[in-house]
């Protein structure tokens, strides 16, 4: 026979015997099943209760012990499992219809749809064999010999998936390249490799969930503030034009401000204002790189610069002349441009 695509292969429930002693619960299994519903177990030919035994491991444990018999207790697994996969391997889904039969009756109807030679019936709970029903269109059985009113059908069907190489819900470790097509939320994962953000970003909190960690990047934020002049003048500046602008990571920010205003005459201690972030109380200042254009009055060979003081917000000018040291400036223009670039931690 021909098939479109690869051809369908087919392969048996593994299946496990063990002999009871009364006093015997536990039995060890060959394979891990997912939980007490991957199989079936069955004493005496009586499928039992998942509620009546666990299953951690390859360990099936009863309560109470089973009675005494040779190999009268049977464990068929609902699927192979994957042997050469991780965990968790093969995963089975089980579902059970259970009828009353009227007199006579030998079609029953199944709650939901079956796959053809994935199905179990009882009758007054002992398991049919194969030649006993027809299991073929996915929605009915039909018993061989009619049933008699009052007995009990239970019809299993299951779906079963094979998961292999899949992390279980405690977590696990990936090999190889993994692509994340939505994001990743959640308790911290660790990567041995370079991490690639293609065609996106790595996305912070809108409020920093700071971390004691050395070496723990908790924060990326990037964002405009408007610059203040402050001085100890006497006149009021009139902005012409003023902008600014900052990146934050981690503890550190970098701001680049631009001030344009008129103010004649004025001395004082210059500072810019409106820092986005306050900086640090404990570390040194922070020196930033200055240029001016409209300070006249001033001593030859001079250079402008400027710091952000511990716990500060604001950008003070430093005038240094070789000579002595003065934060006092005078602007004589009508039009003074500052633009100033620094680097503070937070």
């Amino acid at each position: 026979m021909s098939y479109i695509g690869a051809e369908p292969t087919t392969a048996a429930f593994p299946f496990d015997q063990f002999s009871g002693d009364g006093t015997t619960t536990a039995f060890t299994l060959t394979y891990a099943p997912a939980s007490t519903t991957s199989i079936v177990v069955a004493i005496s030919g009586v499928v039992q209760n998942p509620n009546l035994y666990s299953v951690v491991s390859t360990t099936l444990t009863f309560s109470p012990a089973p009675p005494s018999g040779t190999s009268n207790i049977a464990v068929l697994y609902l699927g192979l499992p994957v042997i050469t996969g991780s965990s968790p391997g093969n995963t089975a889904f089980l579902s059970a219809t259970d009828l009353t039969a009227t007199a006579s009756q030998t079609v029953f109807a199944s709650a939901g749809s079956y796959t053809p030679g994935f199905v179990q019936v009882y009758r007054n709970g002992a398991r049919l064999g194969n030649a006993d029903f027809t299991a073929t269109n996915g929605t009915t059985i039909t018993l061989a010999s009619a049933a008699t009113a009052g007995d009990l059908v239970t019809i299993e069907y299951y779906t079963l998936t094979s998961l292999t190489n899949a992390l279980p819900l405690t977590g696990g470790t990936v090999t190889g390249t993994v692509t994340f097509n939505s994001a990743i939320t959640g308790a911290a994962a660790t990567f041995s490799g370079i991490v690639a953000a293609n065609g996106g970003g790595i996305q912070f909190p809108a409020t920093q969930v700071a971390s004691a960690g050395a070496n723990t990047l908790d924060d990326y934020e990037e964002g405009t503030f408007t610059p203040v002049v402050d001085y100890t003048g006497t006149n009021t500046p009139s902005y012409l034009a003023r902008s600014g602008t900052y990146t934050k990571i981690g503890r550190v920010v970098t701001v680049q401000l631009y001030i344009n205003w008129n103010e004649n005459g004025s001395t004082g201690n210059i500072t810019f204002q409106s820092l986005p972030f306050t900086s640090l109380s404990t570390t040194a200042r922070a020196i930033c790189s200055v240029w001016s254009h409209g300070l006249t009055s001033l001593p030859t060979n001079v250079s402008i610069t400027g710091y952000v003081d511990p716990s500060s917000t604001g950008i003070r000018l430093f005038i240094d002349d070789n000579l002595a040291t003065t934060f006092s400036a005078t602007y004589t223009d009508a039009d003074q441009d500052v633009y100033c670039t620094v680097s503070y931690i937070v």
